[in-house]
């Protein structure tokens, strides 16, 4: 298939073979590992028995490729798993059973989720404005003293942590002015604006940092633009600048934001560990970070795999935007 849904497709194909690939590494890392898993999910108070029990239920004395075949059946279509005393079926898609709490991987994703995803999803909305503005205003006021000012800003927000500027934020804005309370997570249908007021210092955070490289891509490919031949064209016509800037040079820039976006929405997720920990965040972050404390694999393997499908499937998304603002790309 050619043309649009040919490239479309070839897209989606890439995101599954990687997903799997993914899933496979994953598995690898944290499951086959040294160490009695066995012992660790029947807890310390199980017989021999009870631990062998377990074992054969989690086929651990099976050959690596069968246990990886059940991991995959757990995820499409449920497994069973005993528990030492009883035999307890998981609905697809099964991550498996928390080692400390009892409860199913999925269970904890699904109440974590929505921290994270109003996390992420509230700082992109900010890095993009914040990054695209100033790389925009840099681009216009280029050789001037606010450009200069600009570039500056861009670069210490590029060389200082996301905690640095989290603590700072939360010691100023919270403390020293009291502008904002502390953060502490509002569910969005609880009420809205609380759960804006809460999450606008996480966002500011978060989206300092990635604000940076946006509003050096941006400057740099508007300025690419603005000095090709189409521009001069424009404003020898009489086009006014605030046109020039607009409708065409910044247009040049859209491609490479999008390839951007799906590059630091990968990176968002990582500092969203830290940020979640800063602020005392409900959410993926933080109970990973808790998981790998108590050495929980399964909640361990199940944020990562789930972490890792929504940044493939983010770079999915932008591989098909990217064609959409350059129709080039289709036909590569």
């Amino acid at each position: 298939m050619n043309g649009f849904p040919g490239f479309v497709l070839r897209r989606l194909a890439g995101a599954v073979i990687t997903l799997f690939v993914l899933s496979v590494i994953i598995y690898v890392v944290f499951y086959v590992t040294p160490g009695n898993v066995a012992q660790i999910t029947c807890g310390p108070r199980c017989s021999p028995a009870q631990v062998q029990q377990v074992a054969g239920q989690l086929h651990l004395d099976d050959p690596l490729y069968v246990r990886y075949w059940h991991f995959l059946q757990g995820v499409f279509v449920g497994q069973d798993y005993s528990t030492g005393t009883s035999v307890e079926h998981c609905a697809a898609p099964c991550l498996g059973q928390s080692y400390q709490t009892g409860r199913e991987v999925t269970d904890i994703i699904r109440a974590k989720l929505p921290v994270s995803f109003s996390l992420v999803s509230g700082a992109m909305v900010m890095w993009l404005l914040l990054g695209v503005g100033t790389g925009v205003l840099s681009a216009w006021r280029r050789g001037r003293l606010s450009e200069r000012v600009l570039t500056a800003v861009t670069l210490a927000g590029v060389a200082t942590p996301v905690f640095v500027i989290g603590l700072v934020l939360m010691i100023v804005v919270c403390g020293e002015l009291q502008l904002l309370p502390f953060p502490q997570y509002v569910n969005f249908t609880d009420d809205p604006e609380q759960w804006a007021w809460n999450l606008l210092l996480p966002w500011l955070s978060l989206a300092l940092i990635e604000a940076a490289g946006f509003a050096r891509l941006t400057r740099a490919s508007m300025l690419e633009t603005l000095a090709e031949d189409h521009i001069r064209t424009f404003r020898a016509y009489g086009v006014g600048e605030r046109a020039v800037i607009v409708r065409h040079a910044l247009r040049g820039a859209t491609a490479s934001v999008i390839a951007l976006n799906a590059v630091t929405v990968g990176s968002a997720v990582g500092g969203a560990v830290l940020t979640e920990t800063l602020f005392g965040l409900p959410g993926i972050g933080q109970e990973l970070v808790r998981a790998v404390k108590v050495v929980d694999l399964p909640v361990v393997v199940g944020m990562v795999l789930v972490t890792g499908f929504f940044v493939v499937l983010a770079n999915a998304v932008a591989d098909v935007l990217y064609a959409v603002a350059d129709r080039r790309v289709v036909l590569a």
